[in-house]
């Protein structure tokens, strides 16, 4: 791939990728803004969706919409933002990045001016569908920003930030969220939002980002490819969040969308790899270095996915609100800061591996701790925990994703592939932790209904106690016995129900647990086979030079003869 507008660098201007802006020396005051601008942009650019993961409660109420149709609304997002990455590496290969940048926060404050004037679902789900096409191009957007920021010797501190920021959407938007519906119901989240778009807009306008080569970089084919692998996506995606909201095996939709998936996404497969140039590069995706990557980050989202299935979906089923788990929400944003601080600061290209073991350890610790939630627990009692889990998901991001990115430099022609499948591994994992650890507790709930039901008996005097003493509360309302013994009923049932949802969330973080447990196992297994590989090569290559250098002398020997010897004569 030769740049069709080529221009003279100086060897630390040189952009380190295609698309990637060029790096030339700035003063600290115009990094300290460099900085302060992604920041920003990687935070407006997730804030959205997080708005409105955070209050889906809310927005089903405003829109007098079922659980399972309000879903759609991040559902779609995840749909648009997973696909269209696809094609924005080579957007900025060929027109270069400050059309790049003006272009899609232009398009981005659009979209979230439109949202204001979204007045029921369907026209909700269709503006989220853009929204997460546009949001997409953010996330490298503050990645470019924050390289400006830091000198060439402190590059991966950059990259480790510029990854790692926007994590701190979730808990800023259920920090704040509950007084901008106050302010306008959830009309107030988006004139946030589109303030924030806004803002960023304007930075960039008037700090743009240093020019970089410029690419012939579109193949017809690639559109082919596109239009086969968004869709088959967008049904995958589909299947996954609505799975367990319309039940994985009574909804025929729910299969016919799965075969569809199926069928489009090995169509794309296949077209990609006969291709010369292909848009992914299929024979480097399957290579096991790049599977197990892909695997890793799956495996991570899915017990990152804790946190919003986990405690927030318990405390939420308990009656608890955003404004109610304020300290919990501070908690795993400080977690986050802490998480992002650490992993730049300790960030070595040598040693990537660690921050993996240890955000893995950290993650068991958490899961276990909240594994012991009964139901008094509230949020002040989950606040260690979710510090930790906070701590530990950011630490992992950046050397996972560095891990794998010299290869990517060293054969650009994998960069789409790679965004490809740390977009995917993210957000894919993020979905699939979602539906099975919310699958997962509405089986042990059912599981733990049934047992608790089975001793619950009215020849049980302790039952008929808490009976009596429900049905005693209810004097001063209720005149009838007859009425107040069924209520007592209902009440001691409601109960019972309260307790299993207990034990179904405790049985989620086991799982949780579990599932980190298996992981690192996993990991360190293939940590000490690569150590002892590494060591036998290095005793066979001292003993193949110990040899090299005793075989001079051994030949040398026979030629050492006596003065006298027939040889000699």
């Amino acid at each position: 791939m030769k740049p069709y507008i080529v221009r003279e660098w100086a060897p630390h201007e040189r952009p380190m990728m295609p698309g990637s802006p060029s790096t030339p020396l700035h003063p600290w005051p115009r990094r300290l803004a460099f900085g302060f601008v992604g920041i920003l942009v990687a935070i407006t650019g997730s804030l959205g969706n997080a708005l409105v993961t955070a209050n889906l409660t809310n927005l089903q109420g405003v829109f007098g919409a079922f659980s399972n149709e309000v879903a759609w609304l991040p559902a779609v997002y995840v749909m648009t933002n997973i696909s269209i990455n696809l094609l924005l590496v080579k957007f900025r290969m060929q027109f270069g990045l400050r059309l790049f940048t003006e272009a899609f926060l232009l398009l981005y404050a659009l979209v979230t001016f439109f949202h204001l004037f979204v007045n029921d679902l369907n026209s909700a789900i269709a503006v989220r569908a853009a929204h997460g096409a546009v949001a997409a191009a953010l996330s490298s957007l503050g990645i470019y920003y924050m390289i400006q920021a830091f000198p060439a010797k402190h590059r991966l501190k950059a990259l480790a930030i510029g990854i790692s920021a926007s994590q701190l959407a979730i808990p800023l938007a259920r920090l704040f969220s509950a007084g901008l519906l106050e302010l306008d119901e959830w009309r107030g989240l988006y004139l946030f939002e589109l303030g924030l778009a806004l803002i960023c807009f304007g930075c960039v306008l008037m700090l743009k980002l240093p020019p970089g080569d410029r690419y012939n970089a579109f193949e017809k084919m690639d559109f082919v490819t596109f239009f086969l692998m968004a869709p088959g996506m967008g049904l995958l995606c589909a299947v996954i969040s609505l799975g367990r909201y319309d039940w994985w095996t009574s909804t025929p939709w729910l299969g016919w969308a799965l075969a569809g998936a199926i069928v489009l996404i090995v169509s794309a497969v296949l077209v990609e790899h006969r291709r010369k140039n292909p848009l992914l590069n299929v024979r480097w995706l399957s290579s096991g270095s790049v599977l197990r990557l892909g695997l890793t980050m799956v495996l991570m989202r899915i017990v990152l996915s804790e946190q919003n299935v986990g405690p927030i979906g318990f405390l939420q089923y308990l009656g608890l609100q955003n404004d109610q788990m304020t300290a919990l929400s501070l908690a795993v944003l400080l977690g986050v800061i802490a998480g992002i601080a650490t992993s730049a600061l300790t960030i070595k290209p040598t040693q990537l591996e660690w921050p993996i073991v240890v955000a893995l350890v950290l993650m068991i610790i958490s899961a276990l701790i909240d594994s012991q939630s009964n139901n008094l627990t509230r949020a002040p009692q989950m606040v260690v925990s979710q510090f930790m889990m906070g701590f530990a998901g950011a630490l992992f991001v950046a050397p996972a994703m560095l891990s794998i990115i010299g290869s990517v430099v060293a054969e650009p022609r994998n960069l789409v592939s790679f965004v490809a499948v740390f977009g995917m591994s993210q957000n894919l994992g993020g979905l699939i932790g979602s539906a099975l650890l919310g699958t997962f507790q509405v089986w042990r709930e059912k599981y733990h209904s049934s047992l608790i039901a089975d001793n619950l008996s009215n020849l049980d005097p302790l039952v008929m106690e808490r009976i009596n003493n429900y049905s005693a509360g209810l004097s001063a309302t209720l005149g009838d016995a007859t009425l107040r013994g069924a209520e007592g009923v209902l009440l001691l049932q409601a109960a019972a129900t309260r307790e299993a949802n207990v034990l179904a969330y405790n049985d989620v973080y086991l799982l949780t647990a579990f599932i980190a447990a298996g992981t690192l196992i996993w990991l360190l297994s293939r940590f000490a086979r690569t150590q002892w590989r590494a060591r036998q090569a290095r005793r066979q290559a001292a003993r193949a030079e110990a040899a090299s250098s005793e075989a001079p002398s051994s030949v040398a020997t026979p030629a050492a003869k006596p003065a006298g010897s027939p040889e000699g004569s």
